[in-house]
């Protein structure tokens, strides 16, 4: 089957004239936009607009029309949070639904569509406000962050610089030990002449002007803002590269990561400073390690953690009792991917090709394993009813867990690394770098378009809510998009190494790096 296929430019300039080109155009009224749905890819509300009280006087004697375009230029969360508190008028903006597609059309770029799956149900206010606020903390943050490196970066030869010049000084003063007795001569000879002295008093001269120059350069320096983001680089806690990241308990505040030298450790980024705190490294009663093979992927519900590892195992931990071995379950290969659809449902894909499906409470777990594929199964999502896999094969299967059969099997032309399922939404990457856009509705399973947005190779980890979409490679970046069609796309940050993967929640970002570290990024406290 043959996809259309978009290419987005990295920079974003193009949105930011498209933003420009919204605002310079003369502002119509959403009734006339309202009937031209399919140029504007707006859908024309069905519910009446609320009319503002006849004896009003102010912003409420204007047409409700008016009244709804004026609110749309203020942020999301004042129309969300502030406006009903005002009066119940006012409140009725929130409720109209074309007054947020207009918004979200202004955030996202007037040739993008936006969203990318089915309109139905759609919470536009969560994700207008999502891209709002992804929009002020990320727009600029690649600049800042490639700044910064190449500020440490000159930092860093400068210390080279110096060191070389104490190493050539001192190879001088020993050459010119053995001309001391000339140099104190001509040192003599030049005090009689009163050169030295004639000297100093230019230096006293001409030292105050620099220095005070100085002072008003420095001075003139307006202070730059502090960005919105802070970073923070978990301390090495391993020895190895990490491959999995995951953010657990639902505020950002606790990471679990699992390396290459076969550990789990979860770390406490509640505390403040640039670091975390590293809470346990998991493991049980015996064990050297977490596990015997390389921890490879992690999941997590509530309190239970999941970790998968080449050494054909799932470990069970309990978060709610400091990371406790709480099971262990045994498979048949390599574990290369987890979902926990359900409380006390485990899902696993496998190097031997098969989907299984776990009990996690009882002693025997396995429920059934399925073989969808003819060749490692690489990356799985789920939900109550339906289980979605792609594997080495090129091929993704929707499995019906009610019907317990296969709905579908698409063949793609490139296999799929990473997968996010959101609402009526299904992102992916694939072993090219370029990211797949599917809808899942009613279990009919539909490819909708492909995007390249610069990455150059695999794509490791992606993220997609109603207003956010994360992407990281092993091409040693990680973009942060709105997730339109195109993508646009805000920052890329570049790092030292492959990222091998990504976690987003609540707003904070973590990563799993080639370099045996884990970094995070948050809004600034």
């Amino acid at each position: 089957m043959s996809e259309p296929r978009v290419t987005v430019g990295q920079d974003e300039a193009g949105a930011g004239r498209g933003e420009k080109e919204a605002k310079s155009a003369p502002l119509k009224q959403p009734s006339s936009e309202a009937s031209r749905p399919g140029q504007l890819g707006l859908l024309p509300s069905t519910e009446p607009s609320p009319s503002p009280s006849a004896e009003g006087s102010g912003l409420l004697s204007l047409p409700w029309e008016m009244v709804a375009r004026i609110a749309s230029h203020l942020p999301a969360q004042c129309v969300i949070t502030v406006l009903p508190q005002v009066c119940h008028a006012l409140g009725n903006v929130g409720k109209d639904s074309t007054a947020w597609q207009l918004r979200a059309r202004r955030l996202t770029g007037p040739r993008a569509s936006f969203p990318v799956g089915p309109r139905d149900g759609f919470d536009w206010p969560s994700a207008c406000l999502e891209m709002e606020e992804l929009i002020a903390c990320w727009t600029g943050q690649g600049e800042r962050a490639a700044r910064e490196a190449e500020q440490a970066e000159r930092e860093r030869e400068v210390e080279r610089g110096e060191e070389r010049q104490e190493a050539a000084a001192e190879a001088m003063m020993e050459e010119e030990r053995d001309d001391e007795q000339g140099v104190l001569e001509a040192i003599e000879v030049e005090e009689r002449v009163g050169v030295l002295a004639d000297r100093d008093g230019q230096d006293n001269i001409a030292g105050p002007r620099l220095g005070s120059e100085g002072e008003r350069n420095r001075s003139s320096r307006a202070p730059s803002p502090p960005p919105a983001l802070e970073r923070l680089s978990l301390p090495s806690g391993h020895i190895a590269e990490v491959n999995s990241v995951l953010l657990v308990g639902g505020d950002g505040a606790l990471c679990a990561s699992g390396s290459r030298d076969r550990n789990v450790n979860l770390w406490d980024l509640r505390d403040g400073g640039s670091t975390g705190r590293l809470l346990h490294t998991l493991g049980g009663q015996g064990l050297f390690s977490t596990h015997k093979g390389w921890v490879w992927c992690l999941a997590a519900r509530g309190p239970l953690l999941a970790s998968g590892s080449f050494d054909s195992t799932v470990r069970l931990w309990d978060l709610g009792a400091q990371g406790a071995e709480r099971g262990l379950i045994r498979a048949r290969a390599a574990v290369l991917c987890l979902a926990l659809p359900q409380k006390d449902v485990l899902l696993a894909g496998t190097y031997d090709k098969k989907v299984s499906v776990y009990d996690t409470r009882v002693a025997e777990p396995l429920v059934k394993s399925l073989r969808l594929h003819s060749n490692a199964v690489l990356c799985l999502v789920a939900d109550e009813q339906y289980i979605l896999s792609g594997s080495k094969d090129r091929t993704v299967v929707i499995y019906d867990r009610r019907a317990g059969k296969t709905l579908q099997k698409l063949q793609l032309g490139s296999y799929l690394l990473s997968m996010c399922y959101s609402d009526s939404e299904v992102w992916a990457g694939d072993n090219r770098g370029i990211l797949h856009a599917f809808s899942m509705q009613a279990g009919f399973f539909k490819p909708l378009s492909q995007f390249d947005v610069g990455h150059t190779s695999l794509v490791t980890g992606i993220h997609r809510s109603p207003g956010s979409l994360y992407t990281c490679s092993a091409d040693r970046t990680i973009k942060v998009h709105l997730p339109c069609a195109p993508p646009r796309t805000l920052c890329t940050l570049h790092h030292q190494a492959g990222v091998n993967g990504l976690s987003v929640e609540a707003g904070v970002l973590a990563i799993a790096s080639g370099e045996m570290c884990v970094e995070v990024w948050r809004a600034r406290r």
